[in-house]
C-alpha cells in the first residue's frame, strides 16, 4: 500500500511538472493582435540610432525579425527586399530587426549585418537588438517572424502577426502572400482577414 501511494504521489508530481511546462511554454506574452505596439530605439547598420517615430509619414509598418545566419531567414530575404519596394512609397516600409545572441550566433553580428544588407541590396534600416529587449515585447520567436503594425492616433497597433507567406522553400510557388494581404486590406481601408498564421523559422538565439 505504501509503494503504491508512493508511486501515485510521484505521478501526480510528475503531471504537475508537465503542466506547468506546458502552460509555460504555449503562453505567449508578446504582443496580440490589436495591442499598441511601443516605440524602440535601436542601432541600425550604419550606427544610427533608429525609431519607428522617425517615420512621420508613414502609415504603419512591416517590422520583420530576420537574421543572416537562418536558412529560412536567408530564404525569404528576397521577398522581404520585395515588400519594402513595393510598399515602402505607399506608407509601409520595412523595418528589420536582428535579435539573436551574437555570442551564440557570431555570423549575425554587426559587421556581418553590414556585409549581408550591402550584398542582398537592402533597401530597408536593419537593426540590432543588441539587448534582446524588443523581440520579447513582440512575442517573437522565430526568424523571420513578420508584425505589420497601423499607424494610428493611439499608436502603432498591431494587424497581422507571423509568416511572409505559405511557401518558405519556392517563392513561385506560393498561393497566399499573407503579409502583402494584410497591408493590401489596410491600405484600402478594410479589416485584415487572416490576422495570424505560424511562424515558419529558425528559434531566436538567446
Amino acid at each position: 500500500m505504501k509503494k503504491l501511494m508512493k508511486f501515485m504521489t510521484l505521478v501526480l508530481v510528475v503531471l504537475a511538472i508537465s503542466a506547468f511546462t506546458v502552460n509555460k511554454t504555449t503562453v505567449n506574452s508578446g504582443y496580440k493582435i490589436g495591442d499598441i505596439a511601443e516605440d524602440f530605439s535601436l542601432k541600425n547598420i550604419d550606427g544610427k540610432m533608429v525609431s519607428l517615430s522617425d517615420y512621420k509619414e508613414a502609415k504603419g509598418f512591416i517590422v520583420t525579425f530576420t537574421c543572416n545566419t537562418c536558412p529560412f531567414a536567408v530564404a525569404y530575404e528576397d521577398r522581404i527586399v520585395a515588400l519594402d519596394k513595393k510598399y515602402a512609397s505607399k506608407g509601409y516600409p520595412v523595418i528589420a530587426i536582428m535579435p539573436n545572441n551574437t555570442d551564440i550566433k557570431p555570423g549575425d553580428n554587426l559587421d556581418a549585418m553590414k556585409e549581408r544588407a550591402e550584398s542582398k541590396g537592402f533597401t530597408f534600416p536593419y537593426l540590432i537588438d543588441s539587448e534582446q529587449t524588443v523581440f520579447p515585447k513582440y512575442g517573437a520567436t522565430k526568424t523571420p517572424h513578420m508584425f505589420v503594425l497601423q499607424k494610428t492616433k493611439k499608436g502603432n497597433v498591431v494587424k497581422y502577426i507571423g509568416a511572409i507567406d505559405d511557401n518558405y522553400k519556392d517563392a513561385e510557388s506560393v498561393t497566399t502572400k499573407y503579409v502583402e494581404d494584410a497591408v493590401d486590406a489596410l491600405l484600402a481601408g478594410k479589416e485584415v482577414e487572416q490576422k495570424e498564421t505560424k511562424a515558419i523559422g529558425c528559434s531566436i538565439k538567446v
